[in-house]
Order: C-alpha cells, then sequence, then structure tokens
C-alpha cells in the first residue's frame, strides 16, 4: 500500500513535468480544502486561476481569438515537440523545450529528476483538445490547454498505470522560440 501511495505521488508530479518541487507554505492539502497532502505540494501545483487563462475545473475550452495564424503555428509545433520529446525519452530535447528563465521549476533539477523518471519508467503522454486559451503578444506569453492522458510501466515492477489529467502549459517566446515557462496540472477525479 505504501508503494502505491508513493507511486501515485510520483506519477502526479511526473505528470507536470517542468513543476517546481518547492514546497509551498499555503494551507493546501488540509481537510477543510478537501485536498490531499503531500511531499510535493498541493494538487494544483500552485494555480492561481487569475495568473492561468484557463479554469482548470470546468467542462468549456474556449480558443483564444487573438491568436495570428503563424504564432499559433510556432505555438503547437513547440508543444507538440515538448510532449514528442517526453515520449521519446529524448533529455536533451526535452531540456530545449524549457525557457532558460523558467517561473516555476529550476533547470538543473528538472534535468536530474527527468532523467531519474526516465531510468525508471516507459512513459508516453498523449494530448487531446490542444488549444491555446490565451495568448498576450505584448508579453510575448501563451497558455495552451491540453487533456492529458499518461500511460507509465516501471520498468523493475512491470506495474501499469494510466492517468488522466489536465494541464495548461505556459509558453514564452524566447529568440523567436515558444519555450515551456510552467506547467499547472489538475488529475481528473474519478
Amino acid at each position: 500500500m505504501k508503494k502505491m501511495l508513493v507511486f501515485s505521488m510520483l506519477i502526479l508530479v511526473l505528470l507536470v513535468g517542468a513543476c517546481s518541487k518547492k514546497e509551498e507554505t499555503s494551507n493546501h492539502g488540509s481537510v477543510n480544502d478537501g485536498e490531499s497532502p503531500s511531499e510535493f505540494g498541493s494538487i494544483d501545483h500552485g494555480v492561481d486561476e487569475n495568473k492561468v487563462g484557463f479554469n482548470m475545473s470546468g467542462d468549456t475550452i474556449e480558443e483564444a481569438a487573438n491568436v495570428p495564424a503563424d504564432e499559433k503555428e510556432l505555438i503547437m509545433q513547440s508543444f507538440d515537440t515538448y510532449i514528442h520529446a517526453f515520449n521519446d525519452q529524448n533529455i536533451d530535447e526535452y531540456m530545449d523545450t524549457l525557457s532558460e528563465k523558467p517561473k516555476s521549476f529550476n533547470l538543473d533539477e528538472e534535468r536530474e529528476y527527468i532523467e531519474s523518471v526516465f531510468e525508471q519508467y516507459e512513459l508516453s503522454r498523449e494530448a487531446k483538445d490542444t488549444t491555446i486559451v490565451k495568448f498576450d503578444e505584448e508579453t510575448g506569453e501563451a497558455q495552451v490547454f491540453a487533456n492529458l492522458l499518461t500511460k507509465m510501466k516501471q520498468k523493475s515492477t512491470g506495474l501499469e498505470t494510466n492517468r488522466d489529467g489536465r494541464q495548461v502549459t505556459v509558453f514564452t517566446k524566447e529568440g523567436g522560440e515558444w519555450k515551456v515557462n510552467s506547467v499547472y496540472y489538475m488529475e481528473e477525479q474519478k
């Protein structure tokens, strides 16, 4: 049972990808807010719905209307590269999709963490309903929503699990390329 709890927590953190491992000092995880405490912070991973352009708990996904067609294509290509690099377990390509000045993670810690995950698990992520939900040309920021199905198989035990969730991936434009700056993930509760 203890291994399953640890494994479930690892899955939650893995799905976040580029989410920080910093501990939060808020009251998340208390009995009153209905969230389960974990060593990795609250289930919302620091989501402030005033800062991300999508309410993670609704059924309606609205595409941002102000995205120029050429920027939309570049943003979606960056998101696809981010997902494919993860699925291919290509650490260098994965790290290249990340911002040089991320808001919610440390690049060195992310590399170390993702390398250990790739060593321990066979993984795949499938993104559906991928939509740019917020675009700000002035700040060079775009937020991409996706429903994610993540499949994991622990190499040492053969234990397999599937997880569904919603993710908003925040991209910033750096040197003409869209890079992952932060990630907000919420697992579907069944």
